[in-house]
C-alpha cells in the first residue's frame, strides 16, 4: 500500500462524517423552509383559537353590565325603595321626633318585650333546631321523610292560621289544661313555631358534609361523645348555629300573624313592636310608626351584620386549624 491509498483510506472516512453532520445547503434550505411553514401554521392555529376566546369574552363582557342592571333594578324596587320611603316617613318631623317617637315609655315597652323575648326564641333554636337537624342526619326511623317535610311547614302556613291553632290549644279552654293566653310564654311558643326551620335547615347541609372519620378516630381514642361533639362536631356547627340564630332572630322581632291572637296586645307587658306599630298607624301616628319601624330595622341589621362577622371569624379559625 502506498501512501497516497494510506491518505485515502485514513481521510474517507472523516469526510464521511463530516457529510453526515452537516449536508448540502439545498437540504438545509428544505428543511428550514418547511419548518418555517409548520410555525406559521401553527401560528395561524394559535391565532384563529385566541380570536375566538377574545370573541367569548367580548360576549361575556358585553352579557355582565345587563345581568348587573337587572339586578339592580329589582333589588332597588323590592328592597331599596321601600326602605327609602320607610326612612323619609320616618324623619318627617326631624331627627328630634324620630328621637321623641322611639322614646316613648310605651314604644320602649313594646321594643323591650320583643327584643327580649325573641332573643329566648333565638337561644331555643339554637338548642333545639341543632338537635333536631342532628337527629334527621345522623338517625334513621320510621316517619323521617314526614318529619322532615313538617319542618318546613311554618314556610307554607298562614302565620294567622298559626295563630287560631295555638289559641285554640293553649288559650282559655284549653283542651290540654295549659293556658298561655295573653302571656309572653305563649309569645315565645307563636314565635318557636314561625323560627323553626331556620337553625335545622341552616344546621343539615353542615352534618351531611361533615367528616365522621375524625369522630370515629377520636371515639376511638377513647374520647367520649360529649367530648368529641365539644371539640369536634360543634366548632364544624358554629358558623351555621349562628347564622341559623340569627335569622330567627330577625324573623321573631318582625313577626305580626302568630302573636296577634295569642299574646293578647297587653300594653307592657306582651305587645310587641309590630303590634304597637299597627295601633300607631289606627291612631293616625304614620311618623310613629314609620320611627319605630326603622328602630327594628337598625336592630335586626345589626344582629345580622354582628352574627356575620362572628361566624366568619369562627369559620376561617376552623379552616386555619384543619
Amino acid at each position: 500500500m502506498t501512501v497516497e491509498d494510506a491518505v485515502t483510506v485514513e481521510t474517507g472516512p472523516r469526510q464521511s462524517r463530516v457529510g453526515t453532520q452537516h449536508p448540502p445547503a439545498s437540504t438545509r434550505a428544505d428543511h428550514t423552509g418547511g419548518a418555517r411553514t409548520g410555525a406559521t401554521g401553527a401560528d395561524g392555529i394559535r391565532h384563529r383559537s385566541g380570536d375566538r376566546s377574545k370573541a367569548w369574552g367580548s360576549a361575556r363582557r358585553a352579557r355582565r353590565p345587563l345581568g348587573v342592571g337587572l339586578v339592580t333594578l329589582w333589588l332597588s324596587v323590592i328592597v331599596l325603595l321601600p326602605l327609602a320611603a320607610l326612612t323619609v316617613a320616618a324623619f318627617g318631623d326631624g331627627l328630634s321626633g324620630l328621637w321623641e317617637a322611639v322614646t316613648e315609655p310605651a314604644a320602649l315597652a313594646a321594643l323591650g318585650v320583643t327584643v327580649l323575648v325573641s332573643a329566648v326564641v333565638a337561644a331555643v333554636n339554637a338548642v333545639l333546631g341543632t338537635l333536631v337537624a342532628w337527629v334527621l342526619v345522623r338517625d334513621d326511623f320510621r316517619g323521617k321523610g314526614v318529619v322532615n317535610a313538617l319542618i318546613d311547614l311554618p314556610f307554607a302556613l298562614p302565620t294567622i292560621v298559626a295563630s287560631i291553632v295555638l289559641l285554640s290549644l293553649y288559650g282559655s279552654e284549653s283542651p290540654v289544661g295549659i293556658e298561655l293566653n295573653a302571656t309572653r310564654w305563649g309569645l315565645i311558643v307563636a314565635l318557636l313555631f314561625v323560627t323553626l326551620p331556620f337553625v335545622v335547615r341552616s344546621v343539615q347541609p353542615v352534618l351531611l358534609e361533615a367528616d365522621r372519620e375524625v369522630e370515629e378516630a377520636a371515639a376511638s381514642l377513647g374520647a367520649s361523645s360529649w367530648t368529641t361533639f365539644r371539640r369536634i362536631v360543634l366548632p364544624t356547627l358554629a358558623p351555621a348555629v349562628l347564622g341559623g340564630a340569627g335569622l330567627s332572630f330577625a324573623r321573631a322581632i318582625g313577626e305580626y300573624g302568630s302573636v296577634v291572637l295569642i299574646g293578647g296586645n297587653i300594653p307592657r307587658q306582651t305587645q310587641v313592636a309590630s303590634q304597637y306599630i299597627q295601633q300607631q298607624i289606627e291612631t293616625d301616628s304614620p311618623q310613629a310608626a314609620a320611627a319605630v319601624s326603622v328602630a327594628l330595622l337598625a336592630i335586626a341589621f345589626v344582629t345580622l351584620f354582628a352574627l356575620r362577622v362572628v361566624s366568619g371569624r369562627a369559620q376561617r379559625r376552623q379552616e386555619r386549624a384543619a
